[in-house]
């Protein structure tokens, strides 16, 4: 018994890494947070039993390693994750008498900022609560933070990062390939707050909520939680909704957050309750991995009981086809709800699922509609092997552990119409008009078959302006519009064509590389792709397989008589960094960006790579002394340091260019 008690414990701790390793470091999820929950909460009773907690544990351990892409510092003090409850009686007898501060717990991404004199001096992110992300840079787009405060002195504080239901909406609108759209608020957020481009992240409307006070140089606050929140309030931060509780209240209290969380515009996954006796909560010291100070309260997910009446497969523009759980209606958090993601094969098998079994639903963060558990676990649901919207046959493919469903079929409708409408995306060809809607009308029509038809519509103006939804003037709008998109650049014409696993930034840079020659790109192959910076195997298959394809070859041919390709000009004497190879890291001061100090050098001639080698001309990094693993290459093989300063100044660059 204590044998198979330990290879559980082993089974759980590589499962539940496996989920924090997807949901911290690769923004995806890979199961539910009810799912989680309910696995940790089996290690932690199963680590009291045995006395064996593993030194991997996600019971002992907090959060997931930073990713590389941005620098790396360690915290001053580190970020602990809080012991939670779902028992409001029990949240009642954690006071113990102590009055305390009662605030919402935010769902999105942790933040640590310092100001020096009174300014933002750095921002970074909770990462594995030893050590995070510094995106300073980011964190000056945030709409509502301040980057001057009253306080002279330094200043030290930690908040939430978070993006909006609504605004996450929107952005999601936006979107429309419904494969590039968020799964939800967190994700998005996450993906912004550590972008290279921090004009990315302004776009993306990213708010800051402060929650905790750390340190406040020569401050004194009367060891009152109530006041630091005061304070912070006075220096213009926003500060999560809060309130001064005692066993009396906080029940009452409870109630008042639970009946607000329906209409709550910024995403909670439950409520914080930290004593107000600011040295009393530091005298009870911490746990290997809580603080005694604080403890999180996760609202207790209201589960109904249903009856699965179908899996609903949608397939997409790659042929990805998803599963969606179709179930009689039920009331969840006051609404109405009869379907829910099932995500990917992977989730779908694991939960069991067979039409006609008896499943508990949820809504995760009582948002998102979600299946908690299978209580019939009939496991006779079967794989389609013919794609639902063509009848072509099907695979399931496995990529990160993660097995999903693809129609193989090149000549799929779906894939059709999904790829017409990446085709006339912004990002391509910039056609406004062209819904799916309206696409799928003049597929249906005959209008459209391939790309180059898109550019023939002329000839059936008016058939196109009795459409409904359209009249002369939005035809004409539709014509104006596709005339506009004949004058194009090659990277919009390379993401448009939807190469698999081709985005706006592959596409630029693969142009680039080969100097806007669309004829040297269509004839390279995988070994002269694979070694772009930052294309790799997998990439440069699928662009070459794309470039060898007779259809589409000859939907090119039909294609590019139709379009001006500008080609960007190289003026005589401006390649001054020809055949130099440079790394960039760190934040930088006169560029909002990585990628716009990459631009620069590349427009010169120059190359940018990701690591240091003895090939590398230099590394440009501000700070010169910092102990980064880039640095200490760096001098290890004799490859100078310079800052951007320097940088600019040696290679005659002017400083505002």
């Amino acid at each position: 018994m204590q044998n198979e008690k330990v290879e559980r414990i082993k089974y759980l701790v590589e499962a539940l890494n496996r989920a924090a390793k997807a949901y911290y470091a690769e923004d995806r999820e890979i199961m539910s947070n009810y799912e989680y929950d309910a696995l940790y909460d089996e290690l932690q009773t199963l680590e009291q039993e045995t006395g064996m907690v593993l030194a991997d544990s996600p019971t002992v351990n907090v959060g997931y390693e930073a990713v590389e892409e941005l620098p790396k510092e360690r915290h001053e003090s580190p970020m602990l994750s809080l012991g939670k409850t779902k028992s409001r009686e029990e949240l009642r007898d954690w006071l113990q008498g102590n009055p305390a501060i009662l605030s919402w717990k935010l769902d999105g991404l942790t933040i640590v900022l310092t100001y020096i004199d009174g300014k933002l001096a750095k921002a970074v992110t909770r990462g594995n609560g030893e050590i995070g992300e510094v995106i300073t840079n980011n964190a000056r787009t945030f709409k509502n933070l301040p980057l001057s405060i009253p306080f002279a002195g330094q200043l030290v504080l930690r908040g939430e990062a978070v993006i909006s239901y609504s605004d996450f909406e929107k952005i999601n609108e936006s979107i429309e390939d419904a494969e590039a759209k968020y799964k939800n608020p967190r994700n998005l957020c996450s993906g912004s707050v550590r972008q290279l481009n921090n004009e990315i992240t302004a776009r993306r409307n990213v708010q800051f909520y402060a929650f905790s006070l750390v340190n406040a140089e020569g401050a004194d606050f009367h060891n009152s939680r109530q006041e630091q929140f005061t304070f912070l309030k006075e220096q213009g931060f926003q500060v999560v909704e809060h309130y001064l509780v005692t066993e009396d209240n906080i029940l009452e209290t409870v109630e008042h957050f639970e009946k607000k969380i329906d209409g709550y515009d910024i995403p909670s996954d439950g409520l914080v309750l930290t004593y107000e006796d600011i040295a009393y909560g530091q005298s009870l010291g911490r746990t290997a991995k809580f603080p005694r100070h604080s403890i999180a309260f996760k609202w207790a997910d209201e589960l109904r009981e249903t009856t699965l009446k179908e899996i609903e497969w949608s397939a997409s523009r790659t042929g990805l086809i998803n599963p969606v759980a179709i179930f009689e209606p039920v009331e969840l958090e006051g609404t109405t709800v009869s379907r829910a993601s099932v995500h990917n094969i992977s989730i779908l098998r694991a939960l069991k699922l067979g039409i006609g079994d008896h499943i508990t639903v949820y809504k995760a963060n009582m948002i998102i509609p979600q299946i908690a558990e299978n209580l019939t676990g009939s496991d006779t649901l079967e794989i389609p092997k013919n794609c639902p919207v063509c009848g072509g046959e099907t695979e399931i493919r496995q990529v990160n552990e993660v097995q999903t469903l693809y129609c193989v079929n090149p000549k799929c409708p779906a894939k059709q119409i999904k790829a017409f409408s990446l085709f006339v995306s912004r990002d391509a060809m910039n056609i406004d008009g062209l819904s799916e809607a309206t696409l799928e009308k003049l597929v249906d029509m005959g209008f459209i078959q391939e790309y180059a038809d898109l550019f023939h519509l002329g000839q059936y103006k008016e058939q196109i302006a009795k459409m409904e939804g359209f009249g002369e003037k939005s035809c004409q709008n539709l014509l104006d519009s596709i005339d506009r998109a004949r004058e194009t650049t090659l990277p919009r014409l390379i993401y448009g064509l939807g190469i698999e696993n081709i985005g706006v930034a592959n596409a630029k840079m693969l142009c680039r590389y080969f100097d806007y020659d669309l004829e040297k790109m269509c004839h390279a192959d995988v070994e002269t792709l694979s070694a772009v910076e930052g294309v790799g195997e997998v990439i440069a298959t699928a662009f070459v397989e794309y470039m060898q394809n007779p259809d589409n070859i000859e939907k090119m041919e039909k294609l590019l008589p139709q379009l001006h390709i500008e080609i960007p000009k190289v003026e005589e004497g401006s390649q001054t960094l020809k055949d130099l190879s440079f790394v960039v890291t760190g934040s930088l001061n006169h560029f909002a960006s990585r990628n716009d100090l990459k631009d620069l050098i590349e427009q010169r001639g120059g190359k940018v790579t990701g690591s240091v080698t003895s090939k590398t001309t230099c590394l440009i990094n501000n700070d010169i002394s910092s102990s980064s693993s880039k640095n200490k290459k760096a001098k290890e093989l004799g490859v100078p340091i310079l800052s951007e300063e320097d940088f600019l100044r040696q290679y005659d660059i002017p400083m505002g260019e």
